[in-house]
């Protein structure tokens, strides 16, 4: 539809959605490559309109809602606007609230953009956001606990529990690596004991990383590296982990601090 309604012009290019929003770090980290490309090759004035995905659309919303805070911020240094489509007949209302406290603009129906009095600066919004509702695998006993592991000892029984699954071996191997990298946190920054939990079904594994402190302190972390690491909480293993793993959630309550992973088939 969109490629029928636009004319044919020189400088047009659609992104595949799929692949360039596989997972919100990711979608920032190729969108701001794809901006330096554009300067680098004379663009002054770079427009992007694209939806964000959310439960209408299938996917969860808490890691898109991070993304859509975030956005303004990572992207300022490029001459860039951008147009955040969301269609009101299938987008829940709590994501378009949120898509209000995230855009400093809001365009409506009538082709008119306002100056929006909902917006709220991003390290306000992140700082305040409710705890994710649990996963619905956390309903069941884990399949396997581990109290005080090393990254090592967490690594390899992730790897051991992945074989009850049908997932690919990429998959799992990024799993792996993230649950390694979020567990080596936790031991460093965070408060013991660390505790680690396994779920495991034949489409999904998901693992949970609970230290006793509050955690990261920069709401961007995971999302950026460069912020990340200069807060002092291993951000650059947590931007590695939400580069690779299908799902991350950070789970902030008041007396631990949980990272929540998961990979689906």
């Amino acid at each position: 539809l969109v490629r029928r309604a636009m004319p044919r012009a020189s400088g047009l290019q659609y992104v595949p959605g799929p692949d360039r929003f596989a997972r919100p770090a990711v979608a920032l980290a190729r969108f701001r490559q794809l901006l330096a490309d554009l300067v680098d090759e004379g663009a002054e004035r770079v427009r992007i309109v694209g939806e964000v995905p959310h439960p209408g659309t299938g996917v969860p919303w808490e890691a898109w809602r991070r993304y859509e805070a975030v956005a303004n911020h990572a992207f300022r240094d490029y001459p860039m606007w951008g147009l955040c489509l969301y269609d009101t007949r299938i987008t829940p209302t709590d994501v378009l609230a949120d898509a209000v406290r995230t855009h400093p603009f809001v365009a409506t129906a009538d082709g008119h953009h306002h100056l929006n009095d909902g917006y709220e600066e991003p390290d306000v919004l992140l700082g305040r956001s409710p705890v994710p509702p649990p996963d619905v695998l956390e309903a069941r006993p884990p399949a396997v606990t581990l109290i005080g592991p090393t990254a090592a000892e967490a690594r390899h029984v992730v790897a051991d529990l992945a074989l009850r699954s049908f997932l690919g071996a990429e998959d799992i191997e990024n799993l792996v690596v993230g649950v390694s990298e979020t567990v080596a946190n936790a031991v460093l920054y965070g408060r013991p004991p660390v505790q680690v939990k396994m779920w495991a079904v034949p489409d999904r594994l998901l693992v949970t990383v609970t230290d006793q402190g509050p955690g990261p302190q920069d709401p961007f972390v995971g999302l950026l590296p460069g912020r990340s690491s200069e807060a002092g909480f291993g951000g650059l293993g947590l931007w590695i982990t939400h580069q690779l793993c299908d799902q991350v959630t950070l789970v902030r309550e008041a007396d631990r601090f949980t990272v929540r992973l998961a990979a689906s088939r």
